[in-house]
């Protein structure tokens, strides 16, 4: 506890004088001296001293202490007040120092101030929330539910934010939310694709900021927001770091690091992970099927009632490495470099028992049985450059982001007869699908800050984003007579997707008194287009999938994006009180994604496909949102309500193909379609309470009802519903320095034109342990009562299902992180600097 690193306000006093040891032209003094600490001695390297000038009333000099704790600084002749600092340490300062020759001050020594240490353990340990004119930001503490854990894991303990049962993560709710790695689009969020964020570690995360009105900085890409999720980056002078091993049930091993040297010339970081696990999924499904009228005359089905019964076993092994550096050219100009890194191997098993019954009476059961081998990786490279021409703010940042995705999957698909009242009945095809995948993905930006007086700012940049992703799907069929396996023309297709985006943008904001504003405009041009490489004629196409379909189309969208965002401080801040208004207009878009389109159907089960729609055409919303937050000392009250109305919205339906299996079973489809509109209106609110050193609670609410219009194929899907969710998570240091976290989520029932989904309910524990300075011991349940599944009824005029799944099942994981130059009261606590575009000048 008495040997502690240097921690924020070293930063930001080294960000104000980037002196080294170094002559400066026109100081012709020399000030040496040594920084130790008074109980043990050690030297205190990263101390920083201060020159306050008597004659010009400022710091106007400083420097910092190097490995022995010893500093040089040059200065001109005057009258100072010289200050010795060190975070949590009780600072020194030599008054009225007379300067006019070189000076040997000496030691001096410093003690440890206890109630600021205390203070910084209270700051690191808490998630809290900062309001700005665009967005919240949530500093995620010491959240011990997530160790050992994913991104996922952490990003379903963030307000308005929800993680369901299969990995979709949705913002109020609202699954088209778009997905940033530090400001940025990255192939770590699986270009658009959630999923990866389950491969994830949660110790990558510094904070998330969740964004309900983003300024016209940000793409204007997803209709319920943008979630910017900020990975950790470590500023502490020197070399330290972390090590994390876990261990769990279902199977689990992991191994991750983070590790980092920085000087005053350069900063070198990176992070090294390797998990190995077993996360078995299981869903069943009962589909009754009504009779049918067909020319006339009443069609019974084949079978009245089919049951599924899917279990997979999914072991996962993936790698990730990321390596960065930042060098500083000068003062003010830094380019920093960093490779990513991912390869993953996955092994997975289905089994899927099928039962299907005529009058309650078994008619034949059969097993599917697929085995998927996938091995993937990505690979991303970035360069930034920023330079700042003054200390008032005016800047220029250039991005340069190149990545690359390759996916190769093989699948074996065998089904048999368990029993069957069948004579002789013709045996199932075996399948065999390979399909490979590569995505590539170029990003180009640049935006330059330029402040106007004191209180005013204008921006102006540009983004272009252009990717390409290729899928290369053959399924080859047996031969029943032959037992040979021939290609399948009719469903195996090449389909090469682009989608480019070009925006530029400007916005203005300023202050006056307690108010601000920012009034932005994005004008940004979407081009997507595809080229589908098949066997099948337009027309044929056209008969197999039941609508029109381009096999070539370029389609083109350009749109102006205006944001306003506004914030009122009722009360002047000090150092616990807070109170402000906010109020944001937005427009956004929601782009549908290749999956979405590509028209060729899934074949993991043969009577249930999903089906893309090369006829999608983006979204578009207008969303308002007025906020409100009060904090008092132990307190902080955020509320907000909402409004959003969105036109061509999608909307997922299942229907009735027409088409049969080979033993006569309704082939049942879902395909994406754009709706007509969808208004959705809804309120928040938000507390967190720390009312006790010992105990930390935090709850958030969040209530909404929506209207939809639309219809696909004849049918009308419109309908109107509310539903809620809601979470609540205490932290309590139990006797022994024992932290016991709880946190409980509930998303209430919902339901489209078709479905409805019953209510979850889900609980995590956790218990963590400090073993001396350098070792953390965690013991984590996620999902304590296994309840965190997906059930849910749909209705159409053909046929009736009820489903239950579960994407994950109960979760132990152990965890060990062990320390090393660094000190538990720091490890948490980062520089908070900007990060993919925060409006620092214009926060609430």
């Amino acid at each position: 506890m008495h040997k502690l690193i240097p921690l924020l306000f070293t930063f930001l006093f080294i960000s104000n004088f980037s002196y080294s040891q170094k002559s400066i032209k026109g100081k012709e003094l020399t000030i040496t001296g040594t920084v130790i600490d008074e109980e043990t001695k050690q030297p205190l390297e990263y101390a920083t001293i201060s020159f306050f000038s008597k004659a010009e009333n400022k710091i106007v000099e400083g420097g910092i202490t190097n490995e022995n704790g010893k500093f040089s600084i040059p200065i001109s002749k005057g009258t100072y007040d010289i200050a010795i600092e060190y975070i949590s340490y009780t600072t020194i300062t030599l008054p009225n120092k007379v300067i006019n020759s070189d000076l040997d001050i000496g030691a001096i020594s410093l003690t440890i101030n206890m109630e600021a240490l205390d203070a910084v353990e209270i700051i690191a340990e808490t998630t809290t929330v900062q309001i700005k004119l665009d967005k919240k930001i949530y500093n995620i503490g010491k959240d011990l539910t997530a160790a050992g854990g994913t991104v996922s894991d952490a990003l379903n303990n963030v307000p308005s934010v929800s993680v369901d049962v299969e990995g979709s993560i949705s913002l109020r709710g609202n699954e088209n939310v778009r997905i940033l790695i530090n400001g940025k689009p990255s192939t770590m969020a699986g270009f658009g694709d959630s999923n990866i964020l389950a491969q994830l570690p949660a110790e990558a995360i510094e904070r998330v900021e969740v964004i309900t009105s983003p300024s016209a900085r940000y793409d204007a890409e997803g209709t319920a927001g943008i979630l910017n999720i900020i990975l950790r980056q470590k500023e502490t002078l020197g070399f330290n770091g972390s090590i994390t091993a876990s261990v769990g049930n279902p199977d689990y091993a992991g191994i991750s690091s983070n590790l980092n040297y920085r000087t005053e010339k350069y900063n070198l970081f990176s992070n090294l992970g390797y998990r190995y696990y077993d996360a078995p999924r299981n869903s069943k499904t009962n589909t009754h099927y009504f009779d049918k009228i067909e020319n006339g005359q009443t069609v019974a089905p084949e079978f009245e009632n089919i049951n599924e019964n899917q279990r997979v076993t999914r072991l996962n092994r993936n790698f990730n490495a990321s390596l960065g550096m930042e060098y500083f050219l000068t003062d003010k100009t830094a380019i920093t470099g960093s490779v990513f890194y991912r390869n993953g191997e996955d092994a997975d098993e289905s089994l899927n028992y099928s039962k299907r019954f005529n009058t309650n009476i078994l008619e034949e059961e059969t097993l599917r049985k697929e085995i998927e081998n996938e091995a993937g990786k990505s690979f991303q490279f970035a360069l930034n450059y920023v330079t700042k021409f003054n200390d008032e703010g005016h800047e220029l940042t250039a991005d340069f982001q190149y990545e690359n995705k390759d996916e190769d999957q093989f699948s074996d698909i065998n089904e048999i007869y368990i029993t069957t009242n069948q004579t002789n009945p013709d045996p199932f095809q075996q399948e065999k699908i390979n399909q490979t995948e590569k995505e590539k993905e170029y990003l180009i930006q640049a935006d330059y800050v330029l402040p106007i007086g004191e209180d005013s700012r204008f921006e102006a940049g540009f983004r272009g984003n252009f990717q390409n992703e290729i899928k290369d799907y053959t399924l080859r069929q047996e031969d029943l007579n032959s037992g040979d396996f021939f290609v399948n023309d009719t469903i195996s297709n090449i389909f090469d997707y682009t989608e480019n985006i070009s925006a530029f943008y400007t916005q203005y904001g300023t202050k006056f008194g307690e108010f601000s504003f920012l009034l932005g405009l994005r004008l940004e041009n979407t081009q997507l287009k595809g080229v589908i490489d098949s066997q099948l004629t337009d027309q044929e196409l056209e008969d197999a999938f039941g609508f029109p379909i381009d096999l070539d189309f370029n389609n083109n969208y350009l749109g102006l994006f205006p944001t306003v965002n506004l914030i009122y401080n009722l009360a002047k801040k000090d150092d616990n009180k807070e109170e402000s208004i906010t109020f944001g207009y937005n427009r956004r878009i929601n782009r549908p994604r290749g999956y979405y389109i590509n028209p060729f159907p899934s074949r993991s089960s043969r009577t249930n496909v999903f089906q893309g729609n090369p006829n999608l055409a983006p979204a578009f919303s207008s969303a308002f949102d007025i906020g409100y937050l009060k904090r008092w000392d132990k307190l902080t009250l955020t509320t907000s309500v909402y409004y959003q109305h969105e036109t061509g919205s999608f909307e997922r339906v299942q229907e009735d193909t027409g088409r049969q299996t080979s033993d006569g079973i309704d082939i049942i489809r879902t395909i994406p379609f754009n709706l007509s509109s969808n208004d959705r209106t809804g309120a928040e609110v938000g507390v967190l309470y720390n009312p006790y050193k010992w105990l930390r609670l935090n709850s958030s609410f969040n209530y909404f009802q929506f209207k939809k219009d639309g219809e696909f194929n004849g049918v009308d899907y419109g309908n109107s519903d509310n539903s809620w969710f809601a979470r609540f998570s205490s932290k309590v240091t139990l006797p022994g320095e024992i932290d016991w976290q709880t946190n409980m989520n509930y998303r209430g029932p919902n339901s489209n034109a078709q479905s409805t989904t019953e209510g979850v309910f889900s609980m995590d524990l956790a218990f963590s342990k400090e073993i001396g300075d350098h070792v953390t011991a965690s013991l984590n349940v996620r999902d304590v009562f296994n309840s965190r599944k997906y059930i849910s009824l749909t209705e159409t005029e053909t046929f009736e299902r009820e489903s239950e799944s579960q994407w994950r099942q109960r979760q132990v994981n152990l965890s060990v992180i062990y320390r090393f130059n660094q000190k538990k009261q720091d490890r948490e606590k980062r520089n908070n600097h900007d990060h993919g575009g925060d409006d620092d000048d214009f926060e609430g």
